[in-house]
């Protein structure tokens, strides 16, 4: 009705003056992208408070102007203001003015108009380029991320319908694809993971401060790299085409948790900053290490960050324009948990195995630097270069109270386990890329990439401590009946991966059509990714000896027992797995390392049959060679997968009108196995649960289809609805070996899975108004967003499938499973509330509420029932205000609900599929409680200046 209303009363204004006045009318365009319409640039009669702003295909009018001469001003944000004088409109006239703008050339620079604010940090412009793609990809910007409070790329792509985020990391789950089936970029070129454990990298320690926009496709399209099931993350890293600008920040805040213990504790060694290091020493079986075994008290847990950020550019010639743009951060934050956490239960009596009360004290860091330069010419070659340095660290002390094992060491509680663990991931990314108009029919793009991670664990520190007697769990403790060596221990690690990528494409253009662009596009282009990782680990194992004669210990001060009993006394010895002192080359690392080469071609074609009907189509071909070598306590060994895989993709857009689409999506994919996956080396990342890799994995084929409706009411606001559906040959999880550890590993589970969902979304503004003042219009606007979006999943799960393939053997108790990860319903939304109260005066402030229902977290095995992650609800509330051009202020309040963060093994249903006849029955005791605690609520305080 709004709409119709508004139509009614312009046509009604319109027959009343189109006599006595006369209108302006033209279209704007965007020099910096390639000529493409300029929307939502203002457009105003100097003098006076007249004007407009440009539409999605950057048209404009000015109706019921009075005859006269006039100047007509035409402004975006970060681009350089056009003055037209002598605009001449006559009575029952029109008058047509077509403007090219950009961020400089062509016009004084003393009638340029600066901001910081770039064309695609917007949302509406985003949305924009949304209802002009062909594949369905969303994007967000810098705009809605700071409106949201998002302070880190995990937390933004949580805001896009179908993704949720895996607790206590940066890893999400796309259409509950978890962490194999996705791939993240950064301007289009390959990211490297920092975790061992991940294919990706943590989408956590991106900074609000450096990105620009975030894409998410979840269609593929042959231009991309295959190893895709769920979704390509992009992050578009910041530029700037503006004049100079200087910001400094600082924020300080805390966690509710971390501020209600009356003491904070962490571990020696490591220090503020996060830069921590500590090499083995020269003779380490003479217990030479010179870091305390027992944990620090430190200040009060209070969190801070601190930034820098500018930017100018300059006008070089005629045609050309050089951009700088930097980012300095440092940022920390404390966190606490206490809780619950066991083992996995007994299938007779429904008990975990080991149980524990947890505390966890966390202090982690993230340092970021920044940079890019571009360097612009004739607005058809364009080179930039970025430079991109993360370093990130975790500081943990984890303490473990009760049994560690219900048939051995402390059967009845009473024992204790301390790990003191310093994690640092520090990334390199250098990235050159350029993009060439060599004629008005073709476009050359390229780019290349060195990317460098160091991930660092020096010195992890673990103590298990028992009561002297099992019947007494309360009484006094020792190290007498520990029972493995490797229960006490000191753990030194470190992974180097490098890897060198390259994008080559070139673009013809064909079939010009009226509007001066052309109505095809054939893109043919090449791909290569060149990995190497080399990962060693070494852990010095203490095995005590005597039992009789072992002291009883004071857990906390574990020093005391070293200090008052040295090596020599006998009472215990150091060794590696490779043996003691005395045996040559027992010092020699575990490794595991190898290579892995991707070469890609592929050709694009992109076709617009009419104004209705566009389609894209691409043919992909990549060649993988993925060879792997380790020497670990499994022995000595090496495997390579070497594989060649076709991959065709189609994507068909038709606009219904001009407001709506209706799209269509189909393709092929392949999901890789990553190194950690199939290298055999334990990983005792956690105290509960161990896992190791199976060098037998294989690829999954992934085949993917979406239909989608969009609807753009206006320039700001969408509302669509989608269905997709997922076949999965050979898909590959994580299970539970049957063995007598139950460690972890990898394999492809069974023939097939399969997912089928719908989508919804919806962006609308609840009301907007205008506010005239004497030489502008003040914004009011109330807008509120949400998605929901539910995914029914399967997966066939064949225990013989696992023995014939592999060295391993598979219990699992159900023949069918959902796909780990996967929720069947997520729902996201926002309601946001922006004023603005004078020139540079505003208030922005937003409530963001996120739920997922539970997921799978590891298959049931063994007459278990599936290991679950329970759904739960965030709240979130953001406001900010700018108090004048230089000030702003802003409040955020995340996890207000702090609700109870659960993981349980289910009772067992259904019929235990397992080659292993001595499996006793099934859970029926339960669910049992594995994992609870609660993470707080994150209160911050930021000020910003602006130079």
């Amino acid at each position: 009705m709004r709409l119709i209303y508004f139509i009614a009363l312009c046509l009604f204004s319109f027959q009343l003056s189109a006599q006595d006045t006369g209108s302006i009318i033209g279209k704007l365009t965007d020099k910096e992208m390639n000529d493409d319409p300029l929307p939502f640039a203002n457009v105003v009669i100097k003098g006076t408070t007249t004007g407009t702003t440009s539409d999605f295909d950057g048209l404009y009018e000015i109706a019921g102007v009075e005859p006269g001469t006039y100047v007509v001003s035409y402004s975006y944000l970060g681009y350089e203001t056009v003055d037209i004088p002598d605009v001449i409109v006559e009575a029952g006239k029109v008058t047509t003015i077509n403007v090219p703008m950009s961020a400089g050339g062509g016009f004084e620079l003393s009638e340029v108009v600066v901001t910081t604010v770039s064309r695609k940090d917007s949302e509406m412009a985003l949305l924009l380029d949304q209802k002009k793609a062909i594949t369905l990809e969303t994007s967000i910007g810098a705009q809605e991320l700071a409106r949201k409070g998002v302070s880190d790329a995990a937390t933004a792509v949580t805001k896009v319908t179908g993704i949720s985020k895996e607790e206590g990391s940066g890893n999400v789950y796309v259409r509950g694809l978890g962490d194999r089936f996705n791939i993240t970029t950064l301007n289009g070129l390959p990211l490297p993971s920092n975790n061992t454990s991940k294919k990706n990298i943590d989408l956590g320690v991106f900074t609000s401060s450096i990105i620009e926009s975030i894409g998410i496709d979840k269609t593929y399209n042959a231009a991309n790299y295959g190893d895709f099931g769920g979704a390509n993350v992009n992050i578009v890293s910041r530029n700037y085409n503006g004049d100079g600008f200087f910001d400094v920040s600082a924020s300080v805040g805390g966690n509710t948790e971390a501020l209600g213990v009356d003491q904070f504790y962490l571990n020696d060694g490591p220090d503020f900053s996060g830069f921590y290091n500590s090499d083995i020493p020269n003779n380490p079986f003479s217990d030479t290490f010179d870091t305390s075994w027992n944990r620090e008290a430190v200040g009060t847990p209070v969190n801070s960050s601190f930034s820098l950020k500018g930017g100018d550019s300059y006008t070089i010639g005629d045609e050309s324009r050089l951009s700088i743009f930097g980012v300095a951060s440092f940022s920390n934050k404390h966190s606490y948990n206490e809780g619950i956490n066991n083992g996995q239960p007994n299938v007779g009596n429904g008990l975990p195995n080991s149980a524990f009360d947890f505390t966890t004290f966390d202090y982690s860091t993230a340092t970021t630097l920044m940079g890019n330069v571009g360097y612009r010419i004739n607005n058809a070659n364009n080179i930039k270069y970025n430079l991109l340095v993360l370093n990130n660290s975790s500081q943990k002390q984890q303490e473990f109270f009760g049994i560690l094992d219900r048939e051995d060491d402390a059967p009845e509680g009473g024992g204790f386990i301390q790990r003191a663990t310093f994690e640092r991931t520090t990334l390199y990314v250098h990235q050159l890329l350029g993009e060439h108009n060599l004629s008005e029919n073709i476009d050359v793009n390229w780019g290349g990439a060195y990317n460098y991670v160091k991930n660092l664990v020096p010195d992890r520190r673990q103590n298990t401590v028992l009561p002297v007697r099992n019947n007494n769990p309360d009484g006094p403790k020792s190290f007498a009946l520990v029972s493995a060596a490797s229960e006490n221990h000191r753990f030194f690690q470190e992974l180097d991966e490098q890897e060198i990528a390259a994008n080559l494409s070139a673009t013809y253009k064909f079939k010009e059509n009226e509007d001066e662009g052309f109505d095809g596009k054939l893109t043919v282009g090449y791909n290569g990714r060149f990995k190497s990782v080399d990962f060693d680990a070494t852990q010095f194992n203490y095995r005590f000896l005597r039992p009789n004669d072992q002291p009883e210990v004071d857990i906390r001060q574990i020093d005391q027992y070293f200090d008052q009993n040295p090596l020599s006394a006998g009472l215990y010895q150091i060794g590696t797995f490779r043996g003691g002192a005395s045996i040559p080359g027992s010092l020699n690392p575990q490794t595991f390392g190898g290579e892995q080469q991707i070469n890609a071609a592929f050709v694009t074609l992109e076709y617009k049959f009419n104004p209705k009907l566009t389609l894209f189509a691409g043919l992909r071909g990549e060649q993988i060679t993925q060879e792997i070598d380790w020497n670990t306590t499994f022995g000595e060994d090496s495997s390579k997968l070497d594989t060649f895989e076709f991959l065709p993709s189609l994507a068909l857009k038709y606009e219904l009108n001009e407001k709506q689409n209706l799209r269509f999506a189909t393709s092929k994919t392949y999901t890789l196995p990553q190194f950690k996956e199939r290298a055999p080396f334990l990983f005792q990342e956690d105290i509960t649960q161990d896992s190791y890799g199976n060098p037998d994995l294989q690829n999954s084929t992934n085949y993917n289809f979406d239909l989608r409706w969009e609807l753009f009411p206006t320039s700001s606001e969408i509302l669509s609805f989608g269905v997709f559906a997922k076949y999965i040959e050979n898909p590959i999880n994580t299970f539970l070996v049957v063995s007598a550890a139950n460690d972890l590993s990898y394999a492809n589970t069974g023939d097939s899975a399969t997912a089928f969902g719908v989508e919804l979304e919806a962006r609308v503004n609840l009301f907007e108004n205008e506010i005239e003042i004497a030489d502008d219009f003040l914004e009011e606007r109330l807008s509120l967003g949400g998605n929901i979006s539910y995914l029914n999943t399967n997966q066939k799960l064949q225990s013989e499938k696992v023995a014939n393939e592999t060295s391993l053997a598979a219990a699992f108790t159900n023949t069918e499973a959902p796909l780990q990860g996967a929720s069947d319903i997520i729902v996201n939304g926002d309601i946001s509330f922006y004023k603005e109260l004078k020139n540079n005066k505003d208030l922005n402030a937003t409530i963001a509420a996120n739920y997922f229902s539970e997921r799978l977290y590891a298959l049931g095995s063994t007459g278990r029932g599936h290991l679950m992650d329970k759904g739960f609800v965030t709240l979130d509330f953001i406001s900010s205000m700018q108090l004048n051009e230089h000030f702003k202020i802003g409040i955020s309040a995340k996890n207000l609900l702090n609700p109870l963060i659960e993981r349980v093994t289910e009772n067992a249903e259904g019929e235990l599929d397992t080659v292993n006849p001595a499996v006793p029955g099934f859970l029926e005791d339960g669910p049992v409680t594995d994992l609870s605690y609660k993470r707080g609520s994150d209160l911050s305080l930021t000020l910003t200046f602006s130079f």
